[in-house]
């Protein structure tokens, strides 16, 4: 009997297996058929863990979000640990969530891909739905702390700030996948400093 790391594990290579095929090739690439052949599995086995494709592909789908959660809770625990101020570490957060590199554009590619089905989807709907609201409200708490070191001004909307720069991120993500290029990346890293200069402009208190 395989123990339960065992089925995580395979549950986890059938999931970048849809990672890869859908980055490559299309959401449409990633059939029952393709994922087991990718995966290195029978379609039998893809087929014990998962009964129908919508499950397989929601399942990787919410992997991909939280890996990307994961990446930004590590990137914001490790700067806190370097005492670095509030306004570098979420310029730091917000450019990983760019696709500058080519792990980056297959993951905004997958995560398009299933932000298109949302309309029809209400599974994949919710998914983006808490995905955004939890980034949103990461910054929102980012921007309120700054009230209390001085990097935010008292009067301050945190709520309509994190709003702002998750929307200036997904036009930025779907310029940059557009139209990728060394330029391209550096304006865009400057154009987030700018926007956090003007909701965060203060030096922090705890560091001076």
């Amino acid at each position: 009997m395989p123990r339960t790391a065992d089925h995580d594990l395979r549950r986890a290579q059938m999931a970048q297996a849809v990672h890869r095929l859908i980055a490559h090739d299309g959401l449409d690439a990633a059939t029952m058929a393709a994922v087991a052949r990718e995966a290195g599995f029978s379609v039998g086995l893809v087929q014990h863990y998962f009964k129908s494709k919508d499950e397989l592909l929601l399942f990787a789908y919410k992997r991909i979000t939280a890996d990307l959660l994961g990446r930004v809770a590590r990137i914001t625990a490790e700067s806190e640990a370097a005492g670095r101020s509030i306004r570098e570490i979420m310029l730091d957060c917000l450019v990983e969530l760019l696709p500058l590199d080519p792990e980056r554009r297959g993951e905004y590619r997958v995560s398009r891909a299933f932000q298109t089905r949302a309309p029809d989807d209400p599974t994949a709907a919710a998914v983006a739905v808490e995905t955004s609201a939890h980034l949103r409200g990461k910054l929102a708490q980012g921007i309120e702390n700054g009230k209390e070191c001085g990097e935010t001004e008292p009067d301050t909307d945190a709520s309509l700030a994190a709003l702002e720069l998750t929307a200036l991120v997904d036009g930025l993500a779907d310029h940059l996948y557009r139209a990728p290029g060394p330029r391209e990346a550096t304006a865009a890293g400057a154009i987030l400093a700018s926007r956090l200069q003007a909701i965060l402009p203060g030096a922090c208190r705890h560091y001076a």
